[in-house]
C-alpha cells in the first residue's frame, strides 16, 4: 500500500488546513502523526475502517477532525484554530489488518507511511 499525503502549507494562527491521504490499496486504520525536528512523531488522530472510531491527541480534541472515505480509500484532516505549535510535518499512516485500540497511538501499530507535508502556522 502507497499513501500520498497532500494539503499541508502556510496559515495564520487560528485559520484552517484539511490535510488528505490517499491509500492505493483498502486499509484498516489509517492515522496522522507529526514530527518537529529534534523531537519524536507524536501521534495526532486516527480512524478505523469498520466500525468507524476515532482517536485524537489530547492537544488537538474539539479543534481536530479526521474522517475517511472508504469508497477512494482517503482519510482526511481538518484542521481548523490552529496555533503556532501545530506547525510540523504530518505524516499519514495506515495498517492493513485489525489491532488493539491501545496500539492505534503507537507509530509501531502502522506498517505503511506516507511522505511528509509540512504544515506552517504563524502567529
Amino acid at each position: 500500500v502507497q499513501l500520498q499525503a497532500s494539503g499541508g502549507g502556510l496559515v495564520q494562527a487560528g485559520g484552517s488546513l484539511r490535510l488528505s491521504c490517499a491509500a492505493s490499496g483498502r486499509t484498516y486504520s489509517m492515522g496522522w502523526f507529526r514530527q518537529v525536528p529534534g523531537k519524536e512523531r507524536e501521534f495526532v488522530s486516527a480512524i478505523t475502517l469498520s466500525p468507524k472510531i476515532t482517536y485524537y491527541a489530547d492537544s488537538v480534541k474539539g479543534r481536530f477532525t479526521i474522517s475517511r472515505d472508504s469508497a477512494s480509500n482517503t482519510a482526511y484532516l481538518q484542521m481548523n484554530s490552529l496555533k503556532p505549535e501545530d506547525t510540523a510535518v504530518y505524516y499519514c499512516a495506515a495498517r492493513s489488518g485489525r489491532i488493539i485500540s491501545s496500539m492505534m497511538k503507537q507509530t509501531g501499530g502502522y506498517d505503511y507511511w506516507g511522505q511528509g507535508t509540512l504544515v506552517t502556522v504563524s502567529s
